[in-house]
Formats: C-alpha cells, structure tokens, sequence
C-alpha cells in the first residue's frame, strides 16, 4: 500500500505535467519557468523539434507556436517512479495541432514524455524532457 507522501508526490507530479499542458495551451509560456528546473534539458527531436537547454527551447517554443491556429494536448498512462526527492516518468501525449487555417490541416501527433523530476524548496520541477514519438497523421 502506497503511503501518504507517496501519494502526494504522485499527484503533485501528474499535477505539474497537467500544468505543462495549460501553459502551452494557453501559450503563456513564461508558466513554464515554475514548471522546469533552470538548467533542465529537453529534447522535441522526435516530433521535428529542437534540442537544448530549458531558456533557449523556451524561448523557441514561444516562436513557433504562435503560428499553428489551434492544438491541444491530453495526457493519460502516467507511469511515474518516485525514488525520495528525484522521479521519473514517461507519459502519453495526445497532441493535435491545426496545421493551416484554409484548407483545414491537423496533425494527429502521439508522443511519450519521457521526463525526469527533482523535488525542490518549490516543489516538484521537471529537470529532463525527452519525446518519444508514437505516431502522427495529417489529415
């Protein structure tokens, strides 16, 4: 049986991946500034992204999505490893995105996150992201 901290940690994380979502949903991306370590790295390669440290794919993330009309992301199959005050975790993204505004084009994109996490005086931060890609199908 799980305890108590066990379970927390376990929300907050799902939490803090939720919030990931909302930011880059709602495009404020400085949002992610509490959601990442500050020399976190990631790496959107698989799905035709970039690759480096946390401020530089912020500020490229804030560029180049602007210009897709519409997308969303729904995540689900948290399969998270919680080891004291680091964790890790690979997640399911489902991540739509209009592609054009005439003619309609969306991409059905399936990804992994692939993260690692660190728990901080502010709480639980992602300090690695790396995509996996499922699949994708434009329509």
């Amino acid at each position: 049986m799980m305890e108590l901290q066990q379970i927390s940690d376990r929300f907050e994380i799902q939490q803090l991946m939720i919030d990931y979502s909302t930011a880059i949903d709602s495009r404020r991306f400085d949002d992610l500034d509490r959601l990442f370590t500050p020399d976190a790295y990631i790496d959107y390669s698989a799905s035709g992204g970039t690759q480096g440290p946390f401020p530089e794919v912020k500020a490229w993330l804030a560029d180049i999505l602007p210009r897709f009309p519409a997308y969303a992301h729904m995540l689900g199959n948290f399969d998270l490893s919680i080891d004291g005050d680091t964790a890790t975790g690979r997640t399911m993204c489902f991540n739509p995105m209009v592609l054009s505004d005439e003619p309609k084009q969306v991409m059905y994109c399936g990804i992994w996150y692939v993260d690692a996490f660190v728990r901080t005086a502010d709480g639980w931060r992602i300090t690695r992201r790396v995509e996996e890609k499922a699949f994708d199908q434009i329509i």
